[in-house]
């Protein structure tokens, strides 16, 4: 057993990248029977990050499950942002995490110390988020994975949703994009030391910051930005509120570095995935360079929220945010359906 394999070596793609493409999910999940409930409030028909359960009139639960392979070396790093990014989640809904269970899949030929920093990464996510990790499962795997199924608890009138934006919001982005490609980049090698703390960094961010700062405030509709990108989950919050998103290429927070990157052509699979499903959902002004394009498209691990909310809302929303980023930034609106869910301007 060995401490010096990294741990991107073991993988072919990394992070929310390694997620099974939309439109062969789509497909397989249609076929599907749908399950029937009452107290089932939300569901996967909308797409949404998490299912919703109602437990009576005052509480609901909500859970989720999320896992894959590592995008960093450093086992702890990588524990803290697969925890980070299952958490998110329950952020996105509108709710609190409460309880988590690990999910490890760890191949033989890894010293058993990088067990335990995977894990000791992701406990300490979990109790920042102020939840408690109570259990789990692991298998024996020649790739290593790792996540955490996450229940949360909310009132019932807390609950947001991905599918009800209304005409005239603002949308907000609270993380930048790009970390699919700098991940693309890391493995090659390309970047910094510097560089690799500062996206390792947007990663392992709670999204528990973002979820606060709107307390109080009038939050229509939200999403967390991940494997399918931001114009993928756009799209998805376009189409489940029956509307058109409209998005302001030119004010999207993007890593610095990425766009060079992605002029270079080093970007990750996933990407391909996602264009090949969204390539008939979005139009795209003329002006707008490929590269920009690829940023769109580019799956992300454990990226922001997406939050639709009245303009009225979005200065003091992002006055709040300026205490633990300076990454938030409007970046497009909602505007009555038109012929394309997603424009970008």
């Amino acid at each position: 057993m060995s401490k010096n394999i990294k741990l991107t070596s073991l993988t072919k793609t990394s992070g929310c990248a390694a997620k099974i493409g939309p439109g062969v999910l789509h497909n397989v999940l249609s076929s599907l029977p749908k399950f029937e409930d009452a107290n089932l409030l939300v569901g996967f028909d909308t797409n949404d990050d998490a299912c919703v359960y109602k437990i009576n009139d005052n509480t609901v639960v909500i859970q989720t499950v999320d896992f894959f392979p590592p995008m960093v070396d450093d086992p702890y790093i990588f524990g803290q942002i697969a925890a980070a990014n299952a958490l998110s989640d329950v952020y996105a809904m509108g709710g609190n995490p409460a309880t988590a269970m690990n999910l490890l899949c760890f191949p033989s030929c890894l010293d058993i110390s990088i067990m335990h920093d995977i894990l000791a990464g992701g406990y300490d996510k979990v109790k920042e988020a102020g939840a408690v990790i109570a259990g789990g499962h692991t298998i024996a795997d020649p790739i290593p994975k790792y996540g955490l199924c996450v229940s949360g608890f909310a009132h019932p009138n807390e609950i947001l949703s991905n599918s009800n934006a209304k005409t005239g919001d603002i949308l907000v982005l609270t993380k930048p994009l790009g970390i699919g490609i700098m991940n693309t980049a890391a493995k090659a090698e390309l970047l910094t030391e510097t560089k690799i703390k500062e996206v390792t960094s947007i990663m392992s961010t709670l999204n528990k910051y973002a979820k606060e700062c709107t307390l109080g405030l009038h939050v229509h509709s939200c999403t967390d930005i991940t494997g399918f990108s931001l114009i993928g989950h756009s799209y998805e919050m376009a189409s489940g509120s029956n509307k058109t998103i409209e998005i302001f290429s030119d004010s999207v927070p993007i890593i610095d570095g990425a766009l060079d990157y992605a002029k270079m052509g080093i970007i990750p699979e996933g990407m391909y995935n996602n264009l090949d499903y969204l390539k008939d959902k979005f139009t795209l002004a003329s002006n707008i360079p490929q590269e920009l394009q690829d940023v769109l498209i580019d799956p992300q691990t454990s990226g922001g929220l997406l939050l639709s909310l009245p303009e009225k809302n979005v200065k003091e929303f992002l006055s709040r945010s300026e205490r633990f980023t300076s990454y938030a930034k409007v970046i497009g609106q909602v505007v009555d359906k038109g012929d394309k869910p997603i424009v970008i301007k």
